[in-house]
């Protein structure tokens, strides 16, 4: 190697690793080993002194080639090429000897900001050499240290059998050769020894370089020659096939010292087919699909006689409950939680008596079973809410698991899975996430279900990233297919690329240390680089949930859901039974506080006991606040349970869907009159949901009088957004990133810092990574979530810095897009993130 070469930043900004910039052309190092730095001034300077090298319509890059011969490439901005110039101007021309420190190109910072797909500018070698060191993760001035770098000594290897092989390709790229496509040409190229070059209007240049590459000026849709000189040459062309698309010519070979050769076949590897979907377990896996299906066991409509498929069908039900009573046994958190909502599932006296009206009029056990489990999975298909068609989901289960044991078989069933698989079905049922080996599922892809179902929450708790309502193009998918599943951004790549590929297989292997790391540092506490605290609570349904959010570092409850105790039920619990649940909870959370939420039930989800007419649209009727006060006595019964919760004041009572005074009022009276009847000295603090846009532009109102306020992010989207949560269609529309949404979350946190009252985030974006620096920019310092989700989001906030993201909460607000808004949290993200050694330091 010869005498280094010593860079300075270009930029002034923040200095991170090129694993952060999300594209994986620069991820990846295809177009060169480097950093990146997110800037703060829109003026990019030389990093030394050197000559500018032509890049053909490359208006948003530039690069210098030192005296030394390295080549360093610097391109402001991800995407940036589709601005077509607008925001840029350069200050030199091709050929220019600069200085370093020179400026090279002003841009329009404000205006990238919003158009671009990220701000990150990554600053790469672009010739052969090596970085030997380099600066990473910390604040850079213009004219800082960067980078040091050997260039590479000496011509490239030749080989003693040579081959000579041309191709015509033409050039698909919608921007032509820029530093994208030219970089996966490099990168493509680089396992061969042949010399390769690319020849287009009238010029050549060396298919390693992507800086030649973009020197030639080539267009969307121009032919050019590529031909390779070495014993492997045939093999470079073919490597290009999955990049370019053939021209139909004649591949000429000519070899010198050996025989003529045909050029192997090859087939094209370009993405195949993005399938988008919603995330029901956040993560990344890559593997092989495995189709999970399960044909329907056949039965027979006649029954031998009434007695006899009376005592079969007892037989099996008491199989099965035996089966569920083990599984519960020998299950903990959400798993157990699920068993034991099943065996009460089993007991339900309206499934037994349907089943019997159906033997009276000589069906089969299996038959009569079927038809009362499909009719009541019809009527809650009917209620119009996708909370509870997913429960429909528990009943298809039990159906097969009784079915399978009049037919004699295990009402479990297993099957053998490669390692690494990623499942693919129509619906995956509960018992078969606690039935599958979790060490060979990498991932969970379903035409059916929603975000909500057992099965989410189960691979959620398991660790297992999954996506659901994919649509029916996954079951054409055939076994054994590579996929990549990206449950971050929710989509499902059919038969990816190897360069994809190999960057989603180094962020699984990261994620999974980023995880371990995140797990043993839960317990502590959570504070921003510039010293504010970040409360991190959990969102609970289920004492079992309770254990577990202790385990992920839960500082508390935000949001106990009570609604586990009210439903598939006959009768509503008593006092007694909800205060020893409630005293359950908090006793596993050790003194730490408790939201309770009182019972969210209403139009959207029926109960025997409380009968209420058929509404057309349920999500805008009889339900939350307006449910319990239609029924005071329920209300009643279930905040004197609260009060008798030891230690007094270790619970708060949460109100959800309230959309004015006058409903918070009336249940602060009962809450009085109760705590009056068990004579306490204080009532507990009673808060709000803000989960509509009337509750957030009332809510200094609000705040006046409640004692603290939480936002329900999945409502207040859904109405802000006029997007119903369960449709189809639009359900990837309906995003709480969104700018109007955003401005709604704005006026909750300044009502409750105006009048010095707790706000916190309940919903799902409570949970959503990318969404913390915005939120805490927002004035919400305060989250509850997922316990899955609670160490990687601990880590997070103390990556972050508070005053870094107030600037950030500003741009996301002026924003026109959720989708907007998203790109500007991932760069925050990027720029937040550390080494996994960090991930453990701070607070």
């Amino acid at each position: 190697m010869s005498a280094s070469t010593i860079l300075a930043a270009p930029l002034a900004g923040w200095c991170v690793p090129l694993s952060e910039v999300p594209d994986p052309v620069f991820a990846e190092r295809m177009a060169g080993d480097g950093v990146a730095i997110d800037p703060t001034a829109g003026v990019l300077h030389a990093p030394c002194d050197g000559e500018i090298v032509a890049m053909k319509d490359a208006k948003h890059a530039v690069t210098v080639r030192s005296a030394s011969g390295v080549d360093v490439l610097m391109h402001v901005g991800i995407d940036t090429v589709e601005l077509k110039g607008a925001g840029f101007e350069m200050l030199v021309a091709a050929g220019q000897r600069v200085r370093s420190g020179q400026p090279l190109l002003r841009f329009d910072l404000d205006l990238l900001a919003r158009r671009a797909r990220s701000l990150l500018t990554p600053i790469v070698l672009a010739s052969p050499g090596a970085v030997v060191r380099r600066s990473e993760n910390r604040a850079v001035a213009v004219g800082d240290f960067l980078m040091e770098i050997a260039a590479a000594e000496g011509p490239p290897a030749t080989t003693e059998t040579q081959v000579v092989a041309s191709r015509a390709f033409r050039v698909p790229f919608e921007h032509g050769l820029h530093v994208r496509p030219a970089a996966q040409i490099a990168a493509a190229l680089r396992p061969f020894a042949s010399v390769v070059e690319i020849a287009a209007l009238g010029r050549k240049a060396n298919a390693r370089s992507p800086v030649a590459m973009m020197s030639l000026g080539v267009h969307s849709g121009d032919t050019i020659e590529v031909s390779a000189r070495g014993a492997d040459a045939l093999a470079a062309i073919a490597a290009l096939e999955p990049l370019l698309a053939p021209v139909k010519a004649p591949v000429s070979s000519a070899a010198r010292g050996e025989a003529k050769r045909e050029a192997p076949a090859t087939t094209r590897g370009e993405l195949r087919q993005r399938i988008e979907a919603s995330i029901a377990s956040r993560g990344l896996a890559i593997g092989p699909a495995v189709r999970w299906t399960q044909p329907e066991i056949a039965v027979a409509e006649r029954g031998s006689d009434e007695s006899g498929e009376a005592a079969a069908l007892a037989r099996a039900l008491a199989t099965v409950q035996s089966h569920l009573e083990a599984q519960a046994g020998a299950a903990r958190g959400e798993q157990r939680a699920l068993l034991e909502a099943h065996v009460q599932l089993i007991r339900d006296p309206d499934l037994a008596e349907r089943s019997r009206d159906g033997m009276r009029r000589g069906k089969s056990a299996a038959f009569a079973w079927r038809q009362a489990t499909r009719a009541i999975i019809e009527g809650l298909a009917a209620v119009g809410d996708d909370r509870m068609r997913e429960r429909a989901a528990d009943l298809r289960d039990l159906e097969n698991q009784v079915v399978r044991a009049l037919s004699g078989e295990p009402p479990g069933g297993t099957r053998e899975l490669p390692e690494g698989a990623i499942l693919l079905a129509d619906e995956v049922l509960p018992s078969q996430m606690i039935a599958i080996e979790r060490s060979r599922v990498a991932g969970i892809c379903s035409a059916r279900g929603g975000p909500t179902s057992h099965m989410a929450i189960l691979a959620a708790a398991s660790g297992i990233p999954a996506l659901v309502a994919a649509g029916s193009a996954i079951l054409a998918i055939a076994d054994g297919t590579m996929l990549a599943l990206d449950a971050e951004h929710g989509w499902l790549d059919v038969d990816p690329p190897a360069p994809q590929r190999a960057a989603l297989q180094r962020a699984v292997a990261q994620r999974a240390a980023e995880r371990a790391s995140d797990i043993e540092a839960a317990r502590r506490p959570s504070r921003t680089r510039d010293g504010v605290t970040i409360g991190v609570n959990a969102n609970l349904g289920s004492l079992a949930e309770a254990r577990t959010a202790l385990e992920c570092g839960a500082e508390g409850c935000g949001l106990l859901r009570t609604e586990f105790l009210f439903l598939d039920r006959s009768e509503p619990p008593d006092e007694d039974e909800q205060a020893r649940d409630y005293q359950a909870i908090a006793t596993a959370l050790d003194g730490r506080p408790v939201s309770i939420r009182t019972m969210d039930i209403g139009g959207d989800k029926p109960i025997a006991y409380l009968p209420m007419p058929h509404e057309d649209n349920p999500a805008l009727g009889m339900r939350g606040v307006r449910a319990s006060l239609a029924q005071p006595e329920l209300l009643r019964t279930q905040l004197r349970a609260v009060l008798r919760v030891e230690p007094a004041g270790q619970c708060r009572v949460l109100l959800p869907m309230v959309t004015d005074l006058a409903d918070f009022r009336a249940v602060r009276a009962i809450l009085g009159e109760c705590v009056a009847e068990r004579g306490l000295a204080a009532a507990p603090a009673l808060g709000v949901m803000i989960e509509t846009p009337a509750s957030a532009l009332l809510a200094e109102q609000l705040a006046a009088e409640a004692d603290f306020l939480s936002i329900g992010t999945n409502d207040l989207s859904q109405y802000a957004l006029a997007v119903d949560r369960g449709h189809p269609q639009l359900a990837p529309r309906l995003d709480a990133l969104h700018p109007a949404v955003l401005r709604l979350i704005a006026l909750v946190a300044d009502a409750g810092r105006a009048k010095h009252k707790t706000v916190s985030v309940c919903g799902a974006l409570g949970s959503d990574v990318d969404a913390l620096p915005i939120l805490v920019g927002l004035g919400i310092h305060e989250i509850s979530a997922t316990c899955a989700m609670i160490p990687r989001l601990k880590r997070m906030a103390r990556l972050l810095d508070a005053g870094e993201c107030r600037e950030l909460a500003r741009r996301a607000l002026d924003q026109a897009s959720a989708a907007a808004v998203r790109e500007l949290a991932a760069v925050a993200r990027a720029r937040a993130r550390a080494p996994s050694t960090d991930s453990v330091s701070g607070g």
